[in-house]
């Protein structure tokens, strides 16, 4: 069973790429690689990431 979308407390600025390295089974540091790279090509990532910080609960 998968774990819920929730913001980690192990986090670098706001959790959202170690939540979702826990909802899909990966690494927060592969996670963490995979979006700066992404940030190299033209797109909302920023846009994502921040409406993700808003949307995603913090972990209890």
């Amino acid at each position: 069973m998968a774990a819920n979308l929730v913001r980690t407390r192990n986090k670098v600025i706001a959790g959202v790429c170690g939540g979702l390295a826990r909802r899909f089974g990966l690494s927060p540091s592969l996670v963490r690689v995979l979006f700066v790279v992404s940030c190299l090509i033209p797109g909302p990532q920023f846009i994502i990431y921040i409406a993700l910080w808003v949307i995603m609960p913090k972990e209890a």
